[in-house]
């Protein structure tokens, strides 16, 4: 054992010297490896200068078009080595000497488009892994992508037989990738004499480095710089650096005495029962183990993505103070820094900075050692405030590196201290969760965005999903994950996918291309639509979102009596997730209509022979967009506190009334409060429902009610007249203006030509003339304009 040390240093040094740069796929098939104990050569490497012998050295080979640096084909190697290493020991069916490749003249080989661009190109694989199957040197199949054994036994299988009918067992059992051995085998007794004559203790170069390893993952971990490549990504992550030395020891004698145990199982008994005391003892050298030993390199991957950076973090606000920035400052401790800053922008003559400033100190206070809390004087520091875009004050923003948000949300004490408080925990960076942690979190977070990925998910994807967490601070909660239960539970089967859990309810991002998944602004927009609950409280901040656009089955409810509060919320959640169901049935329905409207359209075109009403049923485009349909959403409010609010807007004390429901759609200052039956709306599944129903059809069954008075609502549309259709009105306004404006020219003009008429004593005269009858009663009665019908005075 003195010796152990020393060789296991060796050991060491030797692993690390024959170390490159290539992908772990590649070092597996550099050397000779083993299975069935049988020592078998590495995969034969292709080239423009040997493909053309080597293609023709044998009747079948199989390719495999690869990337060192594609996920996908990393993901692909064990699978494809283990295939190739267990038909290499296959055996033909009554021939037990037979060699496989000679007896069906059967090979397998790789090629690395990395290298050799020219010719996967030319053997027209466009995507890596592409598996290709060639006859004679002429491809006979190709598959794309990463597949399962058994879909790549079956196209061996297939050439096998035809090359020897018959030979073939009924069926083949395969093993799992990364095996080093085929289902059922059995050590003969010679295979053992090696592990006989070896000592106990197995001293190799593999269990020695594996050893090593051991005792590094044991010890305390101190995170350092370093990179870790997968794909054509390169990630900054943290790799452990050993510091306690006895822990190590320990964890190493343990796995030295399983070892010695497992050499002496399989010494005394060769057969099928050493082997499952081999399999079993590894089991409980891998338990024993630290979990940091076999941590895939993935998760570290993700996790450092979103270090950009990194400098030795100090305690924030140390002093408990809003700290007074200055242009310098803020670059220097702001913008240069990944540390978070909660920051108020003000003016000192501004009274409602003056009224803020004791809260904002008390904020100070309250976050010492947690958060840093700043402010900037915008009289003194004008430039950094245009900067940052300061349109009014107090202006407040939550600074992370160079991103930042703005505070919207109430300025009271508490609020403040809320948003601080979820800043804090968005700032420690996306979590990972799996499935037990997610129901934990499900208890505590009404609203969950959860980012599911695996291991080809790629350095943009992340920097993507770094950038989202400041934007959710006090709205939402964003994790990710990687657990396979996960993706059962939300049946996830591309990646990345993003989702929102509204009390367990799932609703999905539909991305069309990797850019959609990555765009900042895309992704936000659609969680903006899904970050409220399914029945959220309405409140002075969210009363907006709330309640634009939409018609909203408002609850009136009474918190103080908690039995009927929560009963009413119980009733009108589950009348939302009716609803919801409803709605996604109906969307479904009329999309397959149209879908099935179209199929008629190319049907008919296509009996007829007609191509070029084929091609136009062809180009009709689906369009499923509801913009002209008000979505219906749920929220409550607290009638007591909001008493003189509810009273005035719609009539009903929630003290004398109960908790009551309305209906209100806010764009036409109108609600509902009444069922068809003329009672009023209780916090019923089933009366909720019922009048949805009733106030979405067209024409309304139920007579709405006004929130302001008949003279206002005259007002009131015909300025949304004026917002929804700008160009109409715009042309009514000016057909009205050139209506009186020509009127009023017809009577200018009429005025000027002397149109009008005065009664004389002698008659009718007009202005002018003296005397008699004018010619305008003469054109129009006829006669001489001298005769004269009325009495004369001698």
């Amino acid at each position: 054992m003195r010796w152990l040390p020393l060789f296991l240093g060796a050991a060491r040094l030797a692993v690390a010297a024959s170390t490159t740069t290539t992908t772990e796929a590649e070092d597996d098939v550099a050397e000779y490896t083993k299975f069935n104990d049988v020592s078998i050569p590495p995969l034969i490497e292709l080239t423009p200068d040997n493909w053309e012998k080597e293609s023709k050295a044998s009747k079948w080979l199989m390719v495999k078009h690869y990337s060192p640096y594609c996920p996908h084909c990393i993901d692909f190697a064990p699978t494809y080595q283990t295939l190739y290493e267990f038909y290499y020991t296959s055996k033909p069916v009554g021939n037990e000497n037979a060699n496989f490749t000679e007896f069906y003249d059967f090979r397998f080989g790789t090629i690395n488009c990395v290298a050799y661009y020219d010719l996967c190109s030319a053997h027209k694989a466009s995507s890596y892994p592409t598996t290709t199957l060639y006859k004679n040197g002429e491809q006979v199949e190709a598959l794309k992508g990463v597949k399962s054994m058994v879909v790549l036994s079956e196209v061996v299988e297939k050439a096998l037989e035809e090359t020897k009918p018959g030979t073939r067992p009924v069926k083949v059992e395969l093993p799992k990738p990364g095996d080093t051995s085929a289902p059922g085998y059995v050590p003969k007794v010679g295979a053992t004499k090696e592990a006989k004559e070896a000592p106990k203790v197995d001293t190799t170069v593999e269990d020695a480095l594996k050893l090593d390893l051991v005792k590094d993952s044991a010890a305390k971990v101190e995170p350092v710089k370093d990179t870790f490549i997968t794909g054509n990504d390169e990630y900054l992550m943290p790799t452990p650096k050993t510091e306690e030395k006895p822990a190590a020891d320990k964890v190493v004698e343990n796995v030295l005495d399983k070892a010695t145990e497992t050499k002496a199982a399989s010494k005394a008994d060769p057969s099928v029962e050493a082997k499952a005391k081999i399999e079993k003892a590894k089991e409980e050298e891998k338990k024993s183990t630290p979990a940091a030993y076999y941590e895939a390199p993935a998760a570290a991957a993700a996790a450092a993505a979103s270090i950009k950076g990194n400098k030795p973090k100090t305690t924030p606000n140390p002093n408990g103070i809003s700290q007074p920035l200055t242009a310098e400052s803020f670059q220097s401790q702001v913008t240069m820094t990944q540390e978070p800053w909660f920051i108020k922008f003000y003016a000192p003559w501004c009274h409602h900075c003056q009224a803020m400033a004791a809260n904002w100190a008390q904020v100070a206070r309250e976050m010492k050692g947690r958060l840093n809390i700043g402010e900037v004087n915008c009289e003194q520091e004008q430039r950094l405030c245009k900067d940052v875009r300061v349109t009014g004050y107090p202006t407040i923003q939550f600074f992370r590196g160079g991103e930042r948000v703005e505070y919207t949300g109430l300025r009271g004490l508490g609020d403040f201290l809320a948003y601080a408080e979820k800043a804090i925990d968005i700032s420690k960076g996306v979590q990972d969760v799996d499935a037990a942690s997610f129901k934990a979190l499900e208890e505590k977070e009404e609203v969950i965005f959860v980012y599911f990925y695996d291991h080809a998910t790629t350095t943009e994807d992340f920097l993507a999903l770094e950038r989202l967490p400041l934007s959710l601070i006090g709205r939402a909660k964003l994790v990710k994950t990687r657990d396979p239960e996960m993706y059962d539970r939300f049946k996830i089967t591309t990646w990345p996918r993003l989702l929102v859990s509204r009390e367990g309810r799932p609703t999905y991002y539909q991305p069309l291309t990797p850019n959609e998944m990555r765009g900042t602004r895309q992704v936000l927009n659609w969680m903006k639509s899904v970050w409220l609950p399914i029945v959220p409280e309405m409140t002075a901040s969210n009363a907006r979102e709330i309640m634009d656009g939409k018609i909203v089955v408002l609850g009136l409810l009474n918190r103080d009596d908690e039995e009927s509060f929560t009963g009413a919320i119980r009733e009108m959640k589950s009348a939302a997730n009716e609803w919801m169901d409803k709605q996604i049935q109906l969307f479904q329905l009329e999309r397959q209509e149209l879908r099935n409207a179209k199929q008629l359209r190319i049907e008919e075109a296509e009996d007829r022979n007609d191509q070029r009403a084929l091609r136009a049923a062809k180009n009709i485009r689906i369009n499923m967009d509801r913009a002209d349909r008000k979505e219906i959403t749920f929220a409550w409010v607290d009638g007591v506190f909001w008493q003189r609010w509810i009273r005035t807007t719609y009539g009903i004390d929630v003290k004398d009334t109960g908790d009551r429901i309305i209906i209100n759609d806010e764009d036409n200052r109108r609600y509902w409060d009444q069922t068809t039956t003329g009672n009023p709306i209780v916090p019923s599944r089933t009366s909720i429902l019922e009048t949805i129903t009733k106030i979405t059809q067209n024409p309304l069954n139920i007579k709405p009610k006004l929130t302001i008075s008949a003279f206002e609502k005259i007002f009131f549309d015909i300025r949304m007249t004026f917002s929804e259709h700008p160009y109409l009105s715009m042309g009514c306004i000016l057909g009205i203006a050139f209506g009186l404006f020509s009127w009023f020219r017809n009577s200018a003009r009429a005025h000027r030509r002397g149109t009008h008429f005065k009664l004389e004593e002698g008659g009718v005269t007009a202005p002018g003339e003296k005397g008699g009858n004018g010619g305008f009663m003469q054109s129009v009665f006829g006669g001489s304009g001298s005769s004269n019908n009325g009495p004369k005075a001698d």
